[in-house]
């Protein structure tokens, strides 16, 4: 006896149901997805627990949204300019869905150590990475701050150091570490005006980076009156700070651009960044590089690199280097 077609006619009285009592569907699924020609753009400024509070362009409210099934695990983060369907009118009730994600022209990743195969993107279309660093209470971590640097030229974003709490501690120091990288550097202490602060920021999306208890969320309250970011204290015995931000969250300047406040940490794994994608980012290396034997780390260590051969014809600055391999010992 031949099988029967879902939609043939029949006095069977389970026919159309399955073993389950379900309905079985009569039409197959179609491959064609919907257009969403009504969707609107908007930007992902928070996510908290499946919900994403997102920012449409000349509409106050913001709109939490879901993400569509159609799109994976993970494929929606803070910044992402993303298409929106549904109640996007940003009332209490109300709720959108994600349907779509623009490609992204950069993304800030890291992992938990350097043995951790497995990326974790923090913040997508950043084009300014801050990386905020206390000059004292607690002290700065030359360590930690380049191996954030690293993560920026990996992924393509202009850094810039700002150091707080100058009150505590004069700068000096850490600017003349930096100063041959050509890197900006703010110093900043709580009260103070912002002025140089504010434009480095103005006109940028700059993700804030550092580790716990450095002062983001002051900055941060203090360059946006009214947002309330909440802060905390770092412990005296420790002298670590406590995580008062648990997720990344993209905030308006008054004056026009984004900062993105992201968790402190207390580790910056670059298991994702390779010697040659970081070596890259530095142009004016480039030409030196090429001369280098295959397989050169460019290292102290190197023999015949032509970095070395560089500083000794005097058409690299010894600073400049020295500064360049300090960050490439952030790998090891």
């Amino acid at each position: 006896m031949s099988r029967r077609g879902s939609d043939a006619i029949t006095d069977d009285p389970h026919a159309g149901f399955d073993r389950a009592g379900a309905r079985r569907r009569s039409r197959p699924r179609t491959k064609e997805r919907p257009s969403y020609a009504d969707a609107v753009r908007a930007i992902v400024v928070g996510v908290d627990r499946g919900r994403f509070r997102c920012r449409i362009e000349g509409q106050p409210q913001q709109v939490t949204a879901v993400k569509a099934r159609s799109l994976p695990r993970g494929a929606v983060i803070v910044g992402d300019l993303v298409d929106v369907v549904g109640d996007t009118n940003g009332g209490d009730d109300a709720l959108a869905r994600i349907v779509g994600v623009a490609e992204r022209s950069t993304v800030l990743r890291r992992t938990a150590d350097d043995d951790d195969p497995y990326e974790r993107p923090i913040v997508a279309n950043a084009d300014q990475l801050a990386i905020v660093a206390a000059l004292a209470d607690p002290p700065p971590r030359v360590g930690m701050i380049d191996r954030i640097l690293v993560a920026a030229y990996d992924a393509g974003l202009d850094p810039l150091l700002v150091l707080t709490k100058s009150d505590l501690a004069a700068p000096d120091g850490l600017m003349a570490t930096y100063r041959p990288l050509g890197l900006r550097v703010v110093a900043v202490e709580p009260g103070a005006d912002l002025t140089e602060l504010e434009a480095a920021l103005a006109g940028r999306r700059s993700v804030l980076v550092g580790h716990s208890g450095v002062g983001k969320s002051t900055l941060v309250n203090a360059l946006i009156p009214g947002v309330d970011r909440a802060t905390g204290v770092v412990n005296e015995v420790t002298g670590r700070g406590r995580h008062t931000s648990t997720s990344a969250v993209a905030l308006e300047l008054p004056a026009g651009g984004w900062v993105i406040d992201t968790p402190g940490v207390r580790s910056f794994g670059l298991s994702h960044v390779t010697p040659d994608s970081f070596v890259a980012a530095f142009t004016d290396l480039a030409e030196f590089i090429a001369d280098c034997p295959r397989g050169c780390r460019h290292d102290s260590e190197a023999e015949g690199c032509a970095l070395d051969s560089a500083v000794t014809e005097g058409k690299l600055a010894t600073e400049r280097l020295e500064s360049f391999r300090r960050m490439e010992r952030a790998f090891g």
